[in-house]
């Protein structure tokens, strides 16, 4: 029976915050809504950055102080087809220099740099980075490494057959050169690495997961796996054990030996950690009887421990390429006070938030899902077109201001494997900035 301190504790953690509130509205464009692809939004006080698709498909960065209402808009030589992997994303290096990627899948490296700091209207296209490497790129990603150093890293290759770039930029020069001399991880030309990370623990660590695959079809995902670093640039499995560049798929740190068509699948392997500092890989599979399971397991004395924290009586029978819409969506693990909890949505059984048992992971408790902090109205869809969705997308800058933050909203249908839809397609929906105090 639990413990009546504990069940204090839930309750208050479970109490609501007030909702937040909208100080300012901006419009923005009309954009692209056939089909979804992700924007960016960066504020870097004084200045703040939005990149998005507009109404023409067009990629288009718009700029503002933030003590003004209008934008600067700048449109690029780049039209997004339809592939929802085409998302943009973008990064300031230390000297202030707009650094922007995105638009393409399994395609040659599109990145533009401003030529003048902070002015986005002077991005130009810089046609290599290192110039190897670079014709067959996915998943641009930009972040800040050991003693901040400015990283990028993409995918070379295509599913079933690809490899883990990492880019390091020298500010002295202006360019970019590799931060190891080979691929991080390598697919050896019979599959490639989905990976989440790499990401500092707080074990002061860098640490990721993974999963492999063997061909485009999302159902050949297998084997989550796991590795850990001091600084990006040497790594090892969880249990110390050093790690030789580049991480193949006989020398993974395997997290659970989920064969492929086991039911695990790329962008729903999260970590976490435990209140110990103990890493815990979530990620659902099949069980013995082929349905869909959620399962934490979690690093125990040098051995990874599977813990089945899911009775579902339902399997998501998943397969095929392109972008496709989840059925089951998990969240890591947090921690709450003494407790750990962990959120998911099911296509059969909605939105639960557990308790878990700090031992065993194993959920005890259903906990009442936390009122949403979005302030009223923000969710409304406005398009009255059959299928229209809410679309979102964060800020990866810093306000400035305590309590701020910004968020960007669009509506557009959803997902359809990168495929076109035939017309009639909706009309543009509005992008907006909010300006949103909690």
């Amino acid at each position: 029976m639990l413990r009546k301190c504990i069940a204090l504790l839930i309750f208050i953690l479970a109490v609501p915050a007030s909702p937040a509130t909208i100080d300012q509205t901006l419009e923005i464009d009309t954009v692209w809504s056939g089909h979804p692809v992700g924007f960016s939004l960066l504020t870097a006080p004084p200045h703040q950055y939005a990149a998005y698709y507009d109404a023409d498909r067009r990629m288009v960065v718009a700029q503002r102080n933030l003590d003004e209402d209008t934008w600067t808009k700048t449109k690029l030589p780049e039209k997004v087809a339809w592939d929802s992997h085409n998302y943009i994303t973008m990064t300031l290096d230390d000297d202030g220099y707009l650094h922007l990627s995105g638009n393409m899948h399994v395609h040659p490296l599109k990145y533009f740099r401003s030529e003048k700091p902070c002015d986005s209207t002077t991005l130009k296209r810089v046609k290599n980075m290192v110039g190897t490497e670079e014709e067959r790129t996915t998943y641009p990603r930009f972040f800040r490494g050991p003693d901040n150093v400015l990283l990028f890293t993409y995918r070379d290759g295509s599913s079933g057959k690809g490899n883990q770039i990492y880019n390091a930029y020298d500010h002295k020069t202006q360019s970019w050169e590799r931060l190891l001399d080979q691929p991080l991880i390598d697919g050896e030309g019979l599959r490639n690495a989905y990976i989440s990370g790499p990401s500092l623990g707080p074990d002061g660590l860098w640490h990721m997961v993974w999963v492999w695959r063997t061909t485009y079809d999302c159902a050949t995902n297998h084997y989550p796996s796991y590795a850990r670093s001091n600084d990006l640039k040497h790594w090892e499995t969880g249990t110390g054990k050093a790690l030789e560049l580049p991480i193949t798929f006989a020398t993974s740190d395997v997290v659970d030996p989920v064969p492929e068509g086991g039911g695990v699948i790329n962008g729903n392997v999260k970590l976490s950690f435990d209140h110990d500092l103990r890493p815990v890989v979530t990620y659902h599979k099949y069980d013995e009887n082929g349905k869909t399971q959620l399962y934490n397991t979690r690093l125990e004395n040098g051995e990874w421990v599977v813990h089945q924290s899911s009775d579902w009586d339902y399997r998501w029978d998943f397969s095929g390429g392109g972008t496709i819409v989840f059925e089951v969506s998990i969240g890591a693990i947090s921690k709450k006070g003494d407790a750990l909890t962990q959120s998911w949505r099911h296509s059969q059984y909605g939105r639960q938030l557990w308790r878990l048992d700090a031992e065993t992971l194993a959920p005890v408790e259903q906990l009442p899902l936390p009122k949403s902090n979005t302030p009223p109205g923000l969710g409304k869809i406005e398009s009255t077109f059959p299928g229209m969705q809410g679309k979102s997308a964060g800020d990866s800058g810093n306000s400035g201001e305590k309590g701020v933050h910004y968020q960007l909203r669009w509506e557009t249908l959803a997902q359809n494997r990168d495929r076109p839809r035939e017309k009639p397609w909706p009309e543009a929906s509005t992008l907006r900035l909010y300006k949103i105090r909690d």
